[in-house]
């Protein structure tokens, strides 16, 4: 039940402790999820979150703590901040040697990496904004170290033979050839953003669209364009996420997301495709098994 393929537990503990990184996990457990994806966004955030997870668990009961093992998995992967632009050579290195350190086997987790990302392309222009991204940043080389960045782990997914975790936000066109250059097409394009046409181009492809919290809000003029590509994905390519603690669902528009507040999306969704909130879980349970090659929680 409830399965979110993209959250950033530890910025949720940053922002409000260990204890609340916890209470998030039992009542996750509680809910009976079947998957949970914690998103890295930078070259050596991997093993910190591990150790931050693993406190957080330590506060749990036995059983709530086994099921948080086991539903609970990772991805590392590097976000298009300028910083990381620039240094992207030294940024993917160090994302290998996290990787290798985290997967080694007798390692706690050591086999719950199953994905790489999130990375990308943002060209959102917001500098008052949480990624504070301003336009004059981007010269000529800046934008093509960009595409290097997320190209090289596309490269990297591919090698080690893992979905990727797409970030795409106003940059379709960049998204796509970089895509197509790399020749890897397996993983989610997260927190999907755009129209039909450019779903059925990633569709095609064989990628796997996840929404949201952001669907819930959508503009009343803009409804009916959502409800007919919530309508349009089909529903083996179709998966759910929160992306928090950001874009939490009506009726918390504006607090802190937890993938506690997830069911509300799947209600909405479920709604708007004509099926129960239960079917939609199982749904998303299944592609979540099916895309990350795990057995799901509930076996």
């Amino acid at each position: 039940m409830f399965s979110d393929t993209h959250f950033h537990l530890h910025y949720i503990s940053e922002k409000t402790g260990i204890q609340e990184a916890s209470a998030i996990l039992s009542g996750m457990a509680l809910a009976g999820a079947e998957f949970g994806l914690d998103i890295g966004t930078k070259a050596d955030d991997l093993l910190c979150r591990r150790d931050a997870v693993m406190q957080a668990i330590a506060l749990l009961p036995a059983g709530q703590k086994d099921a948080v093992e086991k539903f609970l998995c990772f991805s590392a992967g590097i976000w298009p901040g300028v910083d990381s632009i620039k240094n992207r050579e030294a940024c993917v290195c160090e994302l290998r040697s996290q990787i290798e350190a985290f997967t080694k086997p007798g390692e706690p987790f050591c086999k719950k990496l199953v994905a790489i990302g999130e990375g990308g392309i943002d060209h959102h222009w917001n500098p008052s904004g949480v990624d504070g991204r301003c336009e004059d940043d981007f010269d000529a080389g800046l934008y093509e170290g960009e595409r290097e960045l997320f190209m090289m782990q596309l490269s990297l997914a591919k090698e080690l033979d893992l979905p990727f975790i797409v970030h795409s936000r106003d940059g379709y066109e960049d998204t796509l050839d970089c895509i197509k250059k790399s020749g890897y097409n397996r993983g989610i394009i997260h927190c999907f953003s755009y129209g039909i046409e450019e779903a059925r181009t990633f569709l095609d492809m064989g990628w796997h669209i996840a929404f949201g919290g952001g669907t819930t809000y959508t503009k009343k003029s803009k409804m009916p364009q959502m409800e007919e590509l919530l309508r349009f994905v089909p529903e083996d390519r179709l998966l759910l996420e929160t992306d928090s603690p950001y874009l939490a669902p009506v009726p918390f528009r504006g607090q802190m997301n937890t993938p506690l507040l997830i069911r509300h999306t799947y209600d909405f969704i479920a709604k708007i495709r004509g099926i129960s909130t239960e079917e939609l879980c199982r749904i998303v349970d299944k592609n979540c098994a099916e895309l990350f090659g795990i057995q799901p929680a509930g076996v």
